[in-house]
């Protein structure tokens, strides 16, 4: 008799306790992922509602209106002003050539010193050129002394022939002869001219007045006439051009206000524009544009008698083309939204206002408001990002307002014991 089979066993299902450990640390890191997304989402959201709040509810902070910047929109005059960037151009930079060779005797001017216009600033040495024109000068008197005689002899010749005692040929061979050394007498004086001159060359003057630079050559050299370096140079300190470029849309402006005849003050500042340098008028435009950058070159004259404006300064350019009466409010205070240009109005009541406005002329603080804005009104100019129309706000300066608090807000202690039952 056939003993029955043994059944079989099934197997056993896995536990979580007996999965592998790496899928364990999968599921357990897909949990923490899912914790730190419904956290951020969560933050999120507290963030998006809080800011919605604080825009167009009465306030940002539990209940309290935001704290906003202002200014008053004043009715004035609006200085149209360009501003650009000047190098300081000299009128003259005249480099000190020697105009004959020589040896250079002396220097008779500091480096660094303002001198006049023919003032003497150094000697080359004179003796060659005296020796040149005392011979040119002999040269001259000795042709002279042979043209007085052939006149003479001339005189008498036609006496002769008068009488028809000599031959005509004889008389036109001594009028030659004097025209031949009337020739040579000019030339003679023509040298002894270029002698004198040279040895005025010996003395180097200032052709203009200016501030001399530093000297390439000491005294005791040997300098050559029209020499590259030369001696030293002038330059021409006051007066003095400032150059800069203005926009080419600005050229009829600046052509209208010249055309009436009044002189378009400049004011030169420094880097920081902080301390003016000095103050000149418009000199001239030039007559291309330069396509490049669309700017045209412009020249300004200054008096610099203070000596503030350096040759080759860079300085920032303040040209004043008119002045224009306004509404004017901080250029803060003008925003741009999907619709063109506004401005946050403060309302008596503490309420903001969007209002859309024009722009007109503008400065580097001020913008002029010509349509959209009357004198007087409250504007915002900081924090018109926290807020929107119809919102509550508070001034800077003004002491905070006790706000609404909020529906459901836990009750403080000293409340919680005034309600406790006796």
């Amino acid at each position: 008799m056939e003993s029955p089979s043994p059944e079989p066993t099934p197997a056993p299902t896995p536990s979580a306790a007996s999965q592998p450990p790496s899928r364990r640390r999968l599921w357990f890191g897909t949990l923490l992922a899912l914790l730190v997304m419904l956290a951020l989402a969560g933050g999120a959201w507290y963030l998006i509602q809080r800011n919605g709040q604080s825009a167009g509810g009465p306030g940002a902070f539990g209940g309290f209106p935001a704290t906003v910047g202002h200014a008053v929109a004043r009715e004035e005059e609006l200085p149209v002003v360009i501003d650009a960037l000047g190098t300081v151009t000299p009128l003259a930079t005249i480099t000190l050539r020697p105009q004959v060779s020589g040896v250079l005797t002396e220097v008779l001017f500091t480096e660094g010193q303002t001198v006049a216009k023919g003032q003497l600033l150094a000697r080359i040495d004179p003796r060659p050129y005296e020796q040149a024109l005392m011979q040119a000068r002999g040269t001259r008197m000795r042709d002279e002394a042979q043209l007085e005689a052939a006149r003479v002899t001339l005189a008498r010749y036609r006496t002769l022939l008068g009488q028809d005692s000599i031959a005509r040929q004889e008389v036109d061979t001594q009028a030659a002869l004097v025209r031949q050394l009337e020739g040579t007498v000019t030339t003679d004086r023509a040298a002894e001219a270029t002698a004198a001159l040279n040895l005025e060359y010996t003395r180097i003057t200032a052709p203009t007045a200016g501030r001399i630079g530093l000297r390439t050559v000491d005294p005791g050299n040997t300098v050559a006439a029209n020499a590259t370096t030369g001696i030293a140079v002038i330059t021409q300190m006051n007066p003095i051009d400032v150059q800069f470029a203005v926009p080419q849309d600005r050229v009829p402006d600046i052509q209208a206000q010249i055309a009436q005849g009044e002189p378009l003050p400049v004011t030169a500042t420094d880097r920081g524009r902080v301390r003016t340098l000095d103050t000149g008028s418009f000199s001239t435009l030039d007559n291309v544009v330069d396509t490049a950058t669309g700017t045209v070159k412009a020249k300004a004259r200054f008096a610099n008698t203070a000596l503030a404006l350096f040759p080759n300064q860079f300085v920032n350019v303040q040209l004043l083309l008119r002045k224009v009466r306004a509404v004017v409010v901080p250029v803060t205070a003008v925003r741009t939204g999907p619709n063109g240009n506004f401005v946050y109005v403060v309302n008596e009541d503490r309420s903001v206002s969007m209002r859309p406005v024009q722009r007109g002329e503008s400065t580097v603080e001020q913008v002029a408001i010509t349509q959209g804005l009357r004198a007087g009104e409250l504007v915002v100019t900081e924090g018109g990002d926290r807020i929107k129309d119809g919102a509550r706000v508070q001034l800077q300066g003004e002491p905070p307002a006790a706000g609404p608090r909020p529906e459901g807000a836990q009750q403080g202690r000293g409340e919680r014991r005034r309600q406790r039952p006796q």
